[in-house]
């Protein structure tokens, strides 16, 4: 049965889907012995492996509908003739069964299951179990080792004749953490090489791509990553735009209306982008706060021993830096925000001084992992001094940016809403996923003027009436909708300095 072939007429199915499918007769499912979501191999000029839907008639016996995805995997066109024959599910299955039931799995197994993943021969179904069964039972440290490394032998990677190839890498969760750009460019003016990589948001307010892209090309292809880096000492691109451990992007399509994000499959997509550079010292700066990925400084621990035990493996060094996340990093939240409040503190102002304290520290790092002593002082000397800023400059120009960028050149967007304080008192606490809420729905990432401008921190007095923090939007309507979402999700807590008046019971007025 499963050596039986046919030759079908391809006929357009005009439907957009997100894996290989076809449509075909219940007469020709039959004679092929295949069943509904079973998989058949389709031959063209190419070669897919798509999942069957049947219909007794919405095709013809002798044809096969196929959408414009399918049809490109085989090659073929309207018209074609296909030789379609039944497909057996891969062995990768049974490795996702293994670890559904908790077992351990080998090298080959990972390997097979990642390579499969890639070539489209698992369907979303089996990618969804395979990531449940890694959000529940997880993996042992050697397992998500020869995971990372499956992941980077299905892509590309970038070998840099400049030595050592240094790195960082926020795991995020934090609105407003702009420090990348500040980091790149204090690493770059010592003289050591940091070729930094970025996302973009998934679910956050603003990823890093999004506000580089704001004054500069972040889509690099793997040999323009490398002129850059090597000619500047720093890069800040797209991650996206490379072939860098492909797999990695498909799952986060599955991950995300899953809202999981499974230990083992972060920290392998974590590493195998680095390692897919050649990284061979990289620092992880693991936000800890209310609101974070990391809530407990015991799971940023946790978070520290694994990326070093797995840097041990992978042949790279690593050091982790916890740091605060209670409250937003810095006052902007939004691309053209956050790109303007970066280049500010380039450009020499110190405040928000959270910004320039976060990125001086983990650039300090950095510097004494390259050898160089008192690392945050030098990181501080460097920006302060302004050869932080020239080496941005240079980067910039080198992503086909403007050279002579200055701060006021990003601008908010046109419609403004101010937030007041209801009432007199202490700020208490700032909800990060509240304001990321907001700031999304006012358009960022999206639309780079959308975002959320911070008046207050943790711990300062306001006074009833006062600005807690400006919406800005690309678009009065989204204005709108994000001025009711900070109704809704009221994201700054208030208290006053007396928390209860307690008093004896017989106490007479």
């Amino acid at each position: 049965m499963g050596n039986k072939r046919m030759k079908l007429k391809v006929r357009h199915y005009n439907v957009d889907t997100s894996e290989p499918t076809v449509l075909m007769n219940d007469s020709d499912c039959v004679e092929l012995g295949v069943k509904e979501n079973d998989r058949v191999r389709v031959e063209g000029k190419g070669v897919a492996t798509a999942l069957v839907s049947r219909t007794d008639s919405l095709v013809k016996p002798g044809n096969i509908l196929m959408p414009s995805n399918t049809m490109a995997m085989s090659k073929v066109k309207a018209g074609d003739t296909v030789s379609v024959e039944y497909s057996p599910a891969p062995d990768s299955v049974r490795s996702i069964r293994k670890k559904m039931d908790n077992e351990i799995l080998n090298k080959d197994e990972i390997h097979g299951v990642v390579q499969d993943i890639l070539d489209n021969k698992l369907s979303k179904i089996e990618i969804s179990a395979w990531l449940t069964s890694l959000y529940i039972n997880g993996m042992c440290i050697d397992e998500i080792a020869d995971f990372t490394t499956a992941m980077v032998d299905t892509g590309e990677r970038v070998n840099f004749d400049r030595k050592p190839v240094f790195d960082f890498h926020s795991m995020g969760g934090v609105p407003g953490n702009k420090i990348t750009p500040i980091v790149v460019s204090i690493v770059a003016a010592a003289g050591l090489m940091l070729p930094k990589t970025s996302s973009r948001a998934i679910s956050s307010a603003c990823g890093t791509s999004d506000f580089v892209e704001t004054f500069c090309n972040v889509s690099l292809d793997s040999e323009r990553l490398k002129e850059v880096a090597e000619k500047t000492g720093g890069a800040l691109a797209w991650g996206g735009a490379m072939h860098l451990a492909p797999v990695d992007d498909l799952v986060i399509k599955i991950e995300h209306p899953l809202g999981i994000n499974p230990r083992a499959q972060m920290l392998a997509s974590i590493l195998s982008k680095k390692l897919a550079i050649g990284a061979e010292y990289l620092l992880i700066d693991i936000p800890m706060g209310k609101g974070t990925k990391v809530p407990t400084l015991e799971i940023a621990r946790t978070y520290a021993r694994d990326f070093m035990d797995l840097g041990e493996k992978l042949g790279m060094h690593i050091e982790c830096a916890i740091t605060y996340a209670d409250q937003p990093v810095g006052a902007a939240i939004g691309p053209n925000l956050e790109a303007r409040e970066c280049i500010r503190i380039l450009e020499g102002a110190e405040h928000p001084s959270s910004v320039a304290e976060k990125a001086c520290d983990l650039a300090g790092i950095i510097l004494e992992m390259g050898g160089i002593r008192n690392g945050a002082q030098r990181a501080k000397d460097l920006l302060d001094s302004g050869e932080a800023m020239k080496k941005f400059r240079e980067i910039v120009r080198a992503q086909d940016g403007n050279y002579d960028i200055k701060s006021d050149d990003l601008k908010p967007g046109m419609y403004m809403a101010e937030i007041k304080s209801p009432k007199s008192g202490y700020i208490h606490a700032i909800n990060n996923k509240n304001i990321v809420t907001i700031a999304r729905t006012a358009g960022s990432p999206n639309d780079k003027g959308a975002g959320i401008i911070l008046h207050h921190k943790k711990g300062q007095r306001v006074e009833e009436g006062s600005v807690l923090f400006e919406i800005y939007a690309d678009n009065e309507t989204k204005l709108k909708r994000a001025i009711e979402a900070a109704e809704r999700h009221n994201p700054v807590d208030i208290e006053g300095m007396l928390i209860r008046h307690v008093m004896a019971p017989n106490v007479m007025r």
